[in-house]
């Protein structure tokens, strides 16, 4: 039996203005949620960024923090997801080491197997991006693991709800 938390994700509209993010992960820090992922970009609605944050902790808590992001001023909507019904993926590209024909040839084939693809080609490494679910992410960094990774960026999750729901002004 294991005592780790639940992974929770939570997405919010917010005004794209200065201070927002460091507002939400100091609400966050106060009720002593760790967060695992966090991510924010540009939404389809002009002037607001979505943020997604993925993080683990006790249901109650964490619709507290909730209601406490919908009271931020610069925060417009907010939400938890669940986790059966949305799209959740991360974006990573790992820079693996190919001193020699045969390894940039098995880097090539369990790229493909993954439905990655190499973004550079050095002489003696590749970048890989490689797009899926987490565990998908995790485990073809194990598997370049052994191979000889140099470097790893990883976007953190991103979540969008599936089917006609959606987290709008109109939400």
């Amino acid at each position: 039996m294991t005592d780790v938390e639940p992974l929770h994700m939570v997405s919010a509209l917010v005004e794209n203005k200065p201070g927002v993010l460091h507002s939400i992960t100091n609400l966050i820090h106060r009720r002593s949620f760790n967060i695992e992922t966090i991510s924010a970009g540009e939404s389809e609605q002009e002037g607001l960024v979505r943020i997604c944050i993925s993080m683990r902790g006790d249901e109650r808590t964490l619709e507290q923090i909730v209601k406490q992001l919908g009271k931020l001023v610069n925060v417009v909507s907010v939400d938890i997801l669940d986790s059966a019904r949305t799209v959740l993926r991360e974006l990573a590209l790992v820079k693996v080491e190919t001193p020699d024909t045969r390894i940039r040839s098995d880097v090539i084939n369990y790229t493909e197997i993954f439905k990655g693809h190499v973004v550079d080609v050095a002489h003696e490494s590749l970048v890989i991006e490689i797009t899926g679910d987490a565990e998908k992410v995790d485990a073809f960094i194990g598997l370049m693991r052994s191979l000889g990774i140099k470097e790893i960026a990883r976007t953190g999750l991103i979540a969008l709800p599936r089917g006609t729901r959606s987290i709008s002004l109109e939400a």
